[in-house]
């Protein structure tokens, strides 16, 4: 479970996440929504800890992070948006790096490669160099770097992004099995990808958590039953 507690984190004056608390429990898919600037990329490396609130808490399975980060880490798989990669590596040299960062035995890396480069489709590209990539295949292998220790939690920033509309359909679906006994945090704007993998929406606006339920439910809040309406609505509401 994480749990985030009266979470605050500022710059100077500027109130970037902003007395926010939500819990999120095994099995659930969850949106991080919110327009440029609404603080979702500080609230995700608060959770991962990269940085330190300036008031509040994150806490992983009952461990604060600030207090037990590498115990916290452990559980936590993380692509930022611009994920980084090794680009004079293969994709198979750069799995194995980040398999021995992690402390994975041969064993488990061998398993875990296995059943990650075929649910993310790698094969054909495996010992491929990564700076001759595509964009839809560098953004997948830095999910599979994230899943190569099994994470409990994973959190993926734009994870769709320079995909085609296949990628997208296949990852959607992995996505969606292994977040049936996990926790996914997903920060987007596509509204298609919120309605077709998320459980739970959890919206942010200035810093401030402004709507926290369901896909269904916020497109019920207003007579379009539309979610790109609900979201422009409240973030201009709140503006």
């Amino acid at each position: 479970m994480i749990v985030v507690k009266n979470l605050c984190k500022n710059y100077g004056t500027k109130k970037a996440v902003n007395n926010v608390n939500f819990c999120i429990s095994k099995g659930e898919i969850v949106s991080l929504l919110g327009p440029n600037g609404a603080g979702k990329t500080t609230l995700m490396r608060l959770l991962t800890g990269y940085i330190e609130p300036t008031s509040g808490e994150v806490r992983i399975f009952d461990k604060d992070i600030k207090a037990e980060r590498l115990a916290c880490l452990q559980k936590i798989g993380y692509v930022p948006e611009s994920g980084f990669l090794y680009n004079d590596m293969t994709v198979a040299e750069f799995l194995h790096y980040t398999a021995q960062i992690r402390g994975l035995t041969a064993e488990e890396f061998s398993k875990n490669l296995k059943q990650i480069v075929e649910n993310l489709e790698l094969k054909t590209v495996i010992n491929q160099k990564i700076e001759t990539l595509s964009k839809g295949f560098k953004r997948r292998t830095g999910i599979a770097a994230a899943l190569l220790h099994n994470p409990e939690i994973l959190i993926l920033d734009e994870p769709t992004e320079g995909l085609d509309p296949n990628q997208k359909f296949s990852l959607r679906n992995y996505l969606k099995n292994y977040g049936k006994d996990k926790i996914i945090i997903i920060s987007t704007h596509i509204m298609e990808e919120v309605e077709a993998m998320s459980d739970r929406v959890i919206l942010l606006n200035h810093g401030k958590l402004v709507k926290d339920t369901s896909p269904e439910e916020l497109k019920e809040l207003f007579p379009e039953h539309n979610i790109e309406t609900a979201f422009y609505k409240i973030t201009s509401e709140a503006e």
